[in-house]
């Protein structure tokens, strides 16, 4: 079982992460969808997130506003739901 204390360090970890992108588009894409979704993300989930971030803002924003197919060895369900809140945001 998953250290909890170990679990909630990742998530602060992450959010940080998640708000100190490098450029304020990302910021806002991929901050706001920590804040919706970071809590509830299971330990599997956590850590497919952290391997998201570690890849770059060039690719990452591609991906997810469309520009850009995913790469096969990357998609998943995580990375549709970031593409799928930027959608939403765009709607608002």
């Amino acid at each position: 079982m998953a250290d909890p204390t170990n679990l909630e360090v990742r998530r602060k970890r992450a959010y940080f992460n998640s708000w100190h992108r490098g450029t304020r588009e990302m910021d806002l894409l991929i901050g706001g969808f920590a804040e919706q979704k970071l809590a509830s993300l299971t330990p599997e989930e956590l850590e497919r997130y952290e391997q998201l971030l570690q890849l770059p803002d060039s690719d990452l924003y591609a991906w997810i506003t469309g520009q850009a197919d995913i790469p096969e060895e990357l998609d998943s369900k995580l990375l549709r739901e970031l593409c799928k809140y930027r959608v939403d945001l765009v709607n608002r």
